[in-house]
């Protein structure tokens, strides 16, 4: 049995893709149980963010075969189309992989903080789905201790950039000032609630919330100062604004190409600025085709992004050390595993072999023999037993000349 992670991501297919291989919140844990039905592996984890889909599991090679497949049918795929942008780790690399995916160093902004919260998300479905087991538990335990040393050793997290700050970003340099910019934030999860704190940092006060429930809304609404509508509402007040920043778990677009047209025709073509942070998307791609409409995507962010990772290189470079080290630590923690194993199979294997003679010599004391005899043969008999093995091993090593197992028998035989 081996760890695998198998995804894909920003770095392997564009959006299109993705959005198609993502999994909506609702659907993890039913996709855990047929997971481990399907494939029948011990351990199940499921990561699904914007820019990224994994899954982590262990496995043979011929179970992983079969979670690409089922992978492929869960989302009704074709596997052709899908494999070429699949990624597959297995052991070390897939340990190395998560902890990297966990510290922000795999994220399409280096560093970014969010990604921490969404696998100990991902961890805690699994468990909730009784998809972890011992091996898992210490990986991603070991992991989440790593991502906070890499957070709060190095300097990863200075300069904050995240993809809610570059959205942000983008929107200043298009208008230079926000304080009179009218903005629709559509959602409240973690993401727009990071929007929305750059966004009253940089000056702007002019806020609407939509949310599917108002009651969720209103409670980021009242934190930023916002006014709230609910998702059945964006068509109205669409219109007066300037920047739409979205981010939501929605599977079908919220925003369409027509509601933008006329929205347009009610702001007499004044421009409008949108940006499309979720996966699947929430805006139409064919908004883009609009004169006065300039649509941005997850991966139309990576010219500002690549601009604001200089100073973060180094600290990259401490925090792909840090890691090293936390996956050393977690394969010496299997091998120890495996180490006790062996001794519990060599005892229990003994305990056999003692509890066979013990009745045999039991039953030739009920039958009368001397107790002497009885005590004599049985300890000849265990005394054999236990020595077969190891003498015949140790028979072939001497002849094999092998000098290395020769001192690893007089440390195991205590010669």
């Amino acid at each position: 049995m081996a760890i695998y992670a198998l995804g894909i991501n920003h770095k392997t297919a564009p959006v299109a893709l993705r959005e198609q291989v993502a999994f909506a919140p609702e659907q993890v844990p039913q996709a855990l149980r047929e997971l481990a039905t399907v494939a029948n592996v011990t351990d199940a984890v499921i990561l699904s963010t914007c820019n990224r889909t994994e899954l982590y599991f262990n496995g043979s090679t011929e179970q992983a075969e079969q979670v690409i497949a089922w992978l492929s049918e869960f989302h009704q795929l074709d596997s052709q189309l899908l494999q070429p942008h699949l990624y597959l780790y297995q052991q070390q690399d897939a340990a190395t992989h998560l902890m990297r995916v966990a510290a922000g160093l795999d994220s399409l902004v280096l560093g970014e903080p969010q990604i921490l919260g969404q696998v100990k998300q991902a961890y805690n479905q699994s468990r909730q789905a009784g998809t972890i087991n011992p091996q898992f538990e210490r990986l991603f335990q070991k992991t989440f201790a790593i991502a906070k040393q890499v957070r709060t050793e190095t300097e990863i997290g200075a300069n904050a950039v995240s993809v809610a700050f570059v959205a942000v970003s983008l929107a200043k340099q298009i208008f230079g000032r926000l304080d009179k910019v009218s903005v629709l934030l559509i959602g409240a999860g973690e993401t727009i609630e990071l929007v929305a704190r750059h966004l009253k940092e940089q000056g702007a006060s002019k806020l609407t919330v939509a949310n599917r429930t108002y009651e969720r809304g209103l409670a980021l609404a009242e934190a930023f100062g916002a006014e709230v509508v609910t998702l059945s509402q964006v068509p109205a007040v669409l219109g007066r604004a300037d920047v739409v920043i979205s981010s939501t778990a929605s599977t079908l677009p919220i925003i369409g190409k027509g509601m933008v047209e006329q929205a347009l025709k009610v702001r007499k073509h004044k421009p409008m600025f949108l940006v499309d942070l979720a996966v699947p998307r929430d805006i139409e791609a064919q908004v883009a085709e609009l004169d006065d409409a300039y649509l941005y995507t997850v991966d139309d962010l990576q010219t500002i992004i690549a601009q604001n990772m200089e100073s973060r290189q180094q600290a990259a470079q401490q925090a792909e050390q840090m890691i090293g080290l936390g996956v050393a630590e977690f394969q010496q923690w299997q091998l120890l595993q495996g180490n006790v194993d062996w001794v519990r199979d060599y005892r229990q294997q003994c305990e056999q072999i003692k509890n066979e003679l013990l009745a045999k010599a039991a039953n030739q004391l009920v039958a009368g023999q001397e107790p002497e005899k009885v005590m004599a043969e049985l300890a000849n008999r265990l005394s054999n037993r236990l020595m077969h093995s190891p003498t015949k091993a140790i028979r072939q090593l001497v002849q094999d000349d092998q000098l290395e197992p020769q001192r690893l028998i007089n440390i195991l035989l205590d010669l």
